[in-house]
């Protein structure tokens, strides 16, 4: 259990040197602005004087408010139809009025002066009549017509009747307009709404974003000022320009000796934080491949947005980074790992900080409500909380910038599709899972199903065993829990670490017929044979149903290199050779991991548990200390990562939870033999 040294593999180092080459080409070769300032704080640099001329921008208040008022003011167009007017004074010029034909000259004048003015539809005139003018569009010229002096269609057939109605009764006029002027008025003057919308937009996008130009020299913020608004929008301008248009005045030898030593610190980082959270990750290297790969694609990522729009940082899932991680690793390993894959942001991106903060909330709680939320549907309420999440933090940032309201939805509307890419692109966790040929969280599950071909196969031969093994599933169940190791991998270890005792279940005692003694004419020797064949049984059966190496790795360590003791004792005791004892050894090997060493303990302790006479707290600790203390003795610690600290908490954990199991139960009283009435 002593700390492990340095890995002294080449094969170790020599993804980190490539992640270490593709770091220094990503970080961003282009000046970064650098001071932050918030308003409302004191200016704590030297006093900032224009390093160049700059345009001062505008308020994004100012600007939206600008840009509506534009697009308010817009005039609509209507499109002059000429031939419209000849055809209504051609149909009146024809127009049978009988003997009060008198009346068609004023009628044709009448019609000349509406037509001359122009006609549109009463509909159109309700939509416009707010607006003092529009255009009327004629041979490819727009000219500006009162609106006021335009003929509705209603109007313009009142005109014509109150023209008859000057020289005709009433009635007459009113029967000749019904049965001759019905339809004569048609309008010439149509709205182009394609028109209109492309004046509008013409308008929208003439609103400048700048109202004017800060000279060289200005000072703009000295030394304990406080920042208003009024400095902070000069300090917003100035920061746009310097990311627009400075470049690097350095030499390029010291601008990529900064990138190198940064992406060193990066690199530096992640190895050490991998060396003191899971050493044993350098010893799976598809694992640790694996976490190098999503380091690197976070830090490009971070790169690209930075170099492109930093407005897409909101739209980027790097939350999936976390469950990426979640679906092979334990959640200590996960949270350092993914604050780490943050820190490029920290460093690349203008809001780095803020940035930061929020996708760094947002993965731990993502972390966190994943385990309850990751079946179906439900991982789209993991996505709903982690957008809740961002946005509130994002918010809380704009309240410190005094900003009120939500500002930009369009802030919020990435953030929204990031956390649905973030349920969209998880699936390619499987395959991840298959390219690095590794075991998902989702895989052990489906795994410990005992429904599964091969838990059924025990079950059926060996029942005995199959009770153990889920004895032992649900102790190093509460024991993992306890000390933070990888439960669904230990919960699946458990189910399938004895196996092998398939191929022969009644050389075991649990799965022993009654009357049947089945080491009745073995020697010691052959006995033990027997039960340590059950490991490279167990291993055969895995291989045969495409067990994963990862449970592979527990049946072979289960017993470690420890001896079937009943059998040595009674080799022993008969006279045996003690220097010849090392067929009653097992020829596996010691556990490495944490969650190996959990399920050694497991196992041993149960088996041993139902041996005990005297279920007392007592007797059950005893049984327990004497189990592990043991274990430590013969050195089947030695190749591990587990603490002392960690040792002494399975053994709490393992008193509780057999004390529990092994409870007393009350006698029932006996009924009197009298007859109830």
């Amino acid at each position: 259990m002593e700390k492990s040294k340095l890995p002294r593999r080449f094969r170790v180092y020599l993804p980190l040197i490539i992640l270490y080459v593709i770091m220094v080409f990503v970080l961003p070769r282009s000046p970064k602005f650098a001071y932050d300032y918030k308003k409302g704080s004191p200016w704590m640099y030297e006093t900032l004087v224009a390093q160049f001329d700059f345009p001062l921008l505008k308020t994004d208040a100012q600007y939206q408010s600008e840009r509506e008022k534009a697009g308010s003011g817009i005039i609509p167009v209507f499109r002059y139809a000429p031939e419209v007017a000849a055809k209504a004074e051609d149909r009146l010029t024809v127009a049978d009025f009988g003997k009060y034909s008198g009346v068609k000259p004023a009628l044709v004048a009448a019609l000349e002066t509406v037509y001359s003015k122009g006609v549109i539809t009463d509909a159109s005139y309700l939509d416009v009549q707010l607006n003092e003018t529009i255009y009327v569009q004629k041979d490819r010229r727009a000219a500006k017509v009162p609106v006021s002096e335009i003929y509705t269609v209603s109007a313009a057939n009142d005109l014509l009747l109150s023209v008859m109605c000057d020289t005709l009764a009433p009635a007459v006029a009113d029967s000749l307009s019904a049965n001759v002027l019905a339809d004569l008025i048609v309008p010439d003057l149509n709205f182009d709404q394609q028109m209109t919308e492309l004046i509008h937009d013409q308008s929208v996008s003439n609103v400048s974003r700048t109202q004017g130009v800060v000279k060289a020299g200005q000072v703009l913020v000295s030394n304990g000022e406080l920042v208003t608004a009024e400095i902070e929008q000069l300090l917003d301008s100035y920061k746009e320009e310097y990311g627009n248009s400075v470049g690097y005045n350095g030499a390029p030898a010291i601008q990529w000796l900064g990138n190198a030593l940064i992406a060193l610190l990066l690199v530096v980082i992640l190895f050490f934080a991998i060396y003191f959270c899971n050493y044993h990750i350098f010893d799976q290297y598809n694992k640790y491949l694996y976490v190098l790969l999503l380091f690197t694609l976070s830090a490009v990522a971070s790169s690209v947005v930075a170099m492109t729009d930093p407005s897409y940082f909101y739209l980027v899932p790097f939350t999936l980074i976390a469950l990426y991680l979640l679906a092979f690793f334990t959640k200590r390993l996960v949270f350092i790992v993914y604050f780490i894959s943050l820190l490029p942001m920290l460093i690349v991106a203008p809001e780095g900080v803020e940035l930061f903060v929020i996708y760094l909330t947002a993965g731990v709680i993502g972390i966190y409500v994943f385990d309850y939320f990751n079946k179906g549907w439900l991982q789209f309420v993991t996505a709903l909380i982690v957008f809740v999440v961002m946005v509130v933090v994002w918010t809380a940032f704009r309240f410190v910038d005094g900003v009120e309201g939500i500002g930009s939805y369009r802030v919020v509307w990435n953030m929204a599709l990031g956390a649905l890419m973030s349920v969209a692109g998880y699936p390619l966790i499987y395959l991840f899972e298959k390219m690095f040929m590794l075991v998902s969280t989702s895989k052990l599950v489906e795994l410990s199903d005992t429904s599964n071909t091969l838990l059924r196969l025990l079950a059926d031969k060996a029942p005995g065993t199959f009770q153990h093994s889920l004895q032992v599933m649900n102790l190093a169940d509460a024991v993992a829990r306890a000390v933070d190791a990888n439960v669904p991998l230990v919960r699946a270890a458990a189910l399938y670490h004895d196996i092998g005792k398939i191929s022969n279940p009644q050389c075991f005692t649990e799965n022993e017929t009654p009357g049947i003694k089945y080491h009745e004419g073995l020697s010691p020797k052959e006995s033990a044979q027997e039960i340590i064949r059950h490991v490279s049984d167990g291993l055969a059966l895995a291989d045969k149903h495409n067990i994963p190496d990862v449970l592979k790795e527990f049946i072979q360590s289960h017993h470690g290199t420890t001896c079937t003791a009943y059998f040595l004792n009674q080799y022993l005791n008969a006279g045996g050779d003690p220097d010849d004892v090392s067929e009653f050894y097992y020829k596996g090997v010691n556990p490495v991991t944490k969650e190996q060493v959990i399920l050694m303990f497991c196992d041993a302790v149960e088996a041993a548990s139902r041996s005990l006479k005297d279920y007392s707290a007592e007797s059950i600790s005893n049984l327990v200390e004497r189990i592990i203390n043991g274990k430590a003795d013969e050195g089947q610690l030695s190749d591990s990562d587990i603490s002392l600290r960690e040792v002494t908490k399975i053994k709490e954990v393992l008193k509780s939870y057999l004390q529990q199991m092994y409870h007393s139960r009350v006698s029932y009283p006996k009924r009197a033999s009298r007859a109830v009435k």
